[in-house]
């Protein structure tokens, strides 16, 4: 859902050439498979929300352990995105593309015939990869392809549509296959679409050469901002079995922390970085990308404890619960396609943004006092039209503050930041919000509590979190500053220019 809307400031921020080589007919062809592949890697991310339960009763996941299903894909699809976008530089985008449309179908295969917690979770490790390599690279090829600014435009707006609609698609149909066949198959529908777009994007998109890798890539820097979170995540989920206070627990989160720093000076000294230290300095950027990641806490909490709470404690099936879940999505993604840059015009991105963070903290606060039984109508349904409502005010207009102010040349850095914020934030959150359910839910059992009561004390502790998160998001929100940019929705003021 929300995790690839944002992608579309990339589009706006790349540097273009016309190619009047290329007929239209092959230019909308190309923008087809581009979508295809990119939906793909969308529908993934949210058709495996809709099967965890099932996951974990199958390979005997326990419920902070299931949270490596959803963070070992949101760790390395964050952790390369920024490498993605500059190996499609050095090495041409059509390489990459199809690299990461390779890795990301054969890392489908490998997860549908996983018949361990191990091979499940390395699977959605490559799976990661194979999506950073296929987003970072999909919207500069659409920018190349479209030159014109109004045929960009249009084509943005296609893509975002796709883009946006995949999260309820996914949904749907991951409920859909796991009742009529079996999890497994969540990730063998990936392989048509795949090499459908492998063959599309080989037969049609055009080879233009990249910079040479001579010019540099910081693989040090990509592998340490995925590491420190990697680390971070296992001493997380593993809590429940050490301790909080255990020499495991805090050594592995000082180790994260020790990775952390260890990035923060790889990249001062790097001649060639990842992420331009210097950047940090734009308060709007930086402010920014905290907001981004906070949100991640809260969406990505809601679809992971949501979907347990519907189909362990209500007894939903996968489709009703993905049925659920389509307000929510529909709302969002109508917001945000009609709305939003209008809103953004009459009172600019920052009311807009803190508008759309009080409606989606709402939503999530209601969350908090789902019953053990109760319907879906009175408590669920108001609660995913609200969060839905914010949502959809969201993303745009986080970008938009983030990119205002950034120098023409930071542009894809500043977008690519913003990305790595929200998969980053909301792998961080899940595992947070698992283990802490977990840890409550299981204290209470031990109270002679019953399943179900225990489960949703649980999820309503981790609803909690996630609304805290999104409200801290917030009051962050003050600190950002106005300016002329805000008031106008993306690309407005680079086609100005």
């Amino acid at each position: 859902m929300t995790e690839q809307a944002e992608l579309s400031s990339e589009l706006s921020a790349a540097r273009v050439l016309p190619d009047v080589r290329i007929t239209a007919t092959r230019r909308r062809l190309v923008l087809v498979v581009l979508c295809a592949g990119s939906m793909m890697v969308i529908i993934d991310n949210t058709v495996v929300n809709v099967a965890l339960p099932t996951i974990q009763r199958d390979l005997a996941f326990n419920s902070a352990g299931l949270a490596w299903v959803v963070d070992a894909y949101l760790i390395t699809f964050g952790g390369f995105l920024l490498l993605g976008g500059r190996m499609g530089d050095l090495l041409g985008r059509k390489r990459i593309l199809l690299a990461g449309l390779i890795l990301f179908t054969a890392a489908s295969l490998v997860c549908g015939f996983s018949s361990n917690q191990g091979e499940l979770v390395a699977g959605r490790f490559v799976q990661g990869v194979g999506a950073a390599a296929t987003s970072s690279t999909s919207l500069g090829l659409i920018a190349t392809l479209f030159p014109d600014p109004v045929e960009r435009v249009r084509a943005m707006a296609v893509y975002a549509f796709v883009i946006l609609s995949g999260g309820s698609i996914g949904l749907l149909l991951g409920g859909a296959v796991v009742e009529a066949l079996n999890w497994h198959w969540i990730f063998f529908i990936n392989l048509p679409v795949g090499i459908a777009a492998l063959v599309g994007s080989w037969a049609w998109v055009e080879d233009h050469a990249g910079l040479g890798i001579r010019q540099g890539a910081d693989v040090g820097g990509a592998l340490l901002i995925t590491l420190a979170p990697m680390l971070a995540v296992y001493g997380l989920v593993t809590v429940d079995q050490h301790g909080w206070t255990s020499a495991a627990t805090i050594g592995t989160l000082g180790g994260a922390a020790v990775l952390v720093g260890a990035l923060v000076l790889w990249e001062s000294r790097s001649r060639t970085p990842l992420i331009r230290l210097g950047i940090f300095r734009n308060r709007n950027l930086a402010v920014s990308d905290v907001v981004r990641g906070l949100f991640g806490v809260g969406t990505f909490g809601l679809f992971f404890l949501g979907v347990l709470y519907f189909q362990k404690v209500r007894g939903y099936s996968p489709v009703v619960t993905g049925l659920a879940y389509v307000p929510m999505t529909l709302v969002s993604s109508t917001i945000s396609l009609t709305v939003t840059a209008r809103l953004m015009g009459r009172i600019g991105a920052r009311a807009t943004l803190t508008l759309g963070l009080a409606l989606f903290a709402a939503g999530l606060a209601m969350w908090t006092r789902v019953p053990v039984h109760g319907s879906y109508a009175a408590y669920e349904l108001p609660a995913l039209v609200i969060g839905g409502l914010g949502g959809g005010f969201i993303s745009a207009t986080n970008i938009t503050l983030g990119m205002s102010g950034v120098r023409p040349d930071d542009t894809g850095l500043a977008s690519g930041l913003i990305n790595v914020a929200l998969q980053m934030g909301a792998a961080i959150g899940v595992a947070v919000l698992a283990t802490l359910s977990t840890s409550r839910t299981d204290h209470l059992l031990t109270t002679g509590v019953g399943a179900h009561e225990a489960l949703t004390s649980g999820y309503r502790l981790g609803f909690v979190v996630a609304t805290g998160s999104v409200v801290a998001a917030l009051a962050l929100t003050a600190l950002l500053r106005s300016s002329r940019a805000e008031h106008q929705p993306l690309g407005v003021e680079e086609e100005a220019s």
